[in-house]
């Protein structure tokens, strides 16, 4: 347990970071699902507009500390490339 004012004050911020970053990462993988749902459905316009929409949310984590920026790069690619390979 935290005994000294700087350390209880750590652990006050760190709670907050990390429900912070819970939830963007939450919303983070929450448009990564719209993406994969649209490709599931075969829709290819759904698709595009879905990863358009996910990739500055990506972005913004990886700014934000969340994510590492060669993850998101990977996960954008992948999800690019699936989405252009839709008939």
């Amino acid at each position: 347990m935290a005994n000294m004012p700087q350390s209880k004050k750590r652990a006050r911020q760190n709670e907050r970071r990390y429900a912070v970053n819970k939830a963007r990462r939450s919303r983070i993988r929450t448009y990564l699902r719209k993406v994969e749902e649209a490709i599931a459905a075969g829709d290819k316009n759904a698709a595009a507009a879905a990863l358009r929409a996910a990739q500055p949310e990506l972005m913004r984590g990886v700014s934000k500390g969340v994510m590492h920026k060669n993850t998101v790069s990977r996960k954008l690619s992948r999800l690019s490339a699936r989405v252009k390979a839709i008939g």
